[in-house]
């Protein structure tokens, strides 16, 4: 059994309209979005799944469904084996942590927000102190647990928020752009304290929502590319770096001696820059090195250096949202 399953998951919604646009039509029907088309989704246990697509395509709306804020049109989507539409239980197996800072009573303080909200969690009352400053101390944010919440940077109030959705050590978690406006030394400590702590020591399943392809490369075990609402590609990030890539490629350095190039190679990229020349090959899966560096050797070319290129997830990804839409998911 997976942790998080989306069967044929679909969401629409009505656009809003301006106060013009309502005075002026009151009796014309709001158009829809379709925000989810159909999604598919299996997270499994102990894992870091990550969920990639541009602006729009879906990802807060899917997280939505399952914490059980906003029900599907059509499909289901099941937490622990539980119906999020049916089983008030999914709650307690769940904690949301997203960037809505609105969320937060501004006026009090880290820790008066965190015992608030273990209330409503049902955090037992004997156990809420000592339960907030064990999260406190672990996102190091103790010293500043009596501050005034507004007084907080953003990466402060990140970490708070993470601190909430743990209160009642749910196994589960659901994660909406974490590092969103945070720098990167926030950022880095922000993916150590999901990788080291979250996943490895405490064995949480970790859905996480991003457009920052670099966070999710370095965080997820798979994923998954939403594109308008359906799920374009899923699998490792290393089945999604090389899809459609059918050749390898390496970058090879020589003195630059103005040498020409020997005839038949596949030259995707050809520069001189400090004395230096790099050359990259594209040579078709399988195939050895040997026979283009013989070549190249024979002419006169002086190495200096040789380095496979690897799959880069960037382009993978664009690749993808390339696709045509009636291609449909891998």
């Amino acid at each position: 059994m997976y942790a998080i399953e989306g069967t044929g998951l679909a969401k629409r919604f009505k656009k809003k309209r301006s106060l013009n646009e309502l005075i002026r039509h009151p009796f014309t029907r709001a158009d829809e979005v379709e925000a989810l088309r159909g999604v598919d989704i299996a997270v499994k246990r102990g894992e870091i799944f990550g969920l990639l697509g541009p602006n729009g395509a879906g990802k807060t709306t899917l997280l939505k469904i399952l914490s059980c804020l906003v029900l599907p049109d059509r499909g289901s989507a099941r937490i622990d084996g539980m119906d999020v539409e049916r089983e008030n239980l999914v709650k307690r197996r769940i904690g949301l942590v997203h960037t809505d800072e609105r969320s937060f009573y501004w006026r009090l303080s880290g820790r008066e927000n965190l015992r608030f909200f273990a209330r409503l969690y049902d955090v037992p009352g004997r156990r809420i102190d000592l339960r907030i400053d064990e999260l406190l101390a672990r996102v190091e944010m103790l010293d500043a647990a009596d501050r005034p919440f507004s007084g907080y940077s953003s990466g402060m109030k990140q970490r708070v928020a993470i601190c909430r959705a743990l209160l009642h050590d749910p196994p589960i978690l659901l994660m909406d752009e974490p590092t969103r406006s945070l720098d990167p030394a926030s950022s880095l400590a922000l993916r150590g304290f999901i990788r080291d702590q979250l996943q490895e020591r405490d064995g949480k399943t970790i859905l996480l929502a991003s457009h920052n392809l670099r966070e999710v490369e370095a965080l997820a075990d798979r994923i998954a590319i939403l594109v308008r609402g359906r799920v374009r590609r899923a699998g490792t990030v290393d089945e999604i770096r090389r899809w459609e890539i059918d050749q390898q490629r390496y970058m090879l350095e020589f003195d630059d001696d103005g040498r020409e190039l020997p005839a038949g190679l596949d030259v995707l990229d050809d520069r001189s820059e400090r004395g230096a020349r790099r050359i990259t090959l594209g040579l078709p899966a399988g195939e050895p090195l040997d026979t283009a560096l013989r070549s190249l050797l024979h002419r006169g070319f002086r190495l200096r250096s040789c380095e496979r290129l690897e799959p880069d997830l960037e382009e993978a990804f664009t690749r993808i949202l390339d696709q045509k839409e009636d291609e449909g998911p891998a």
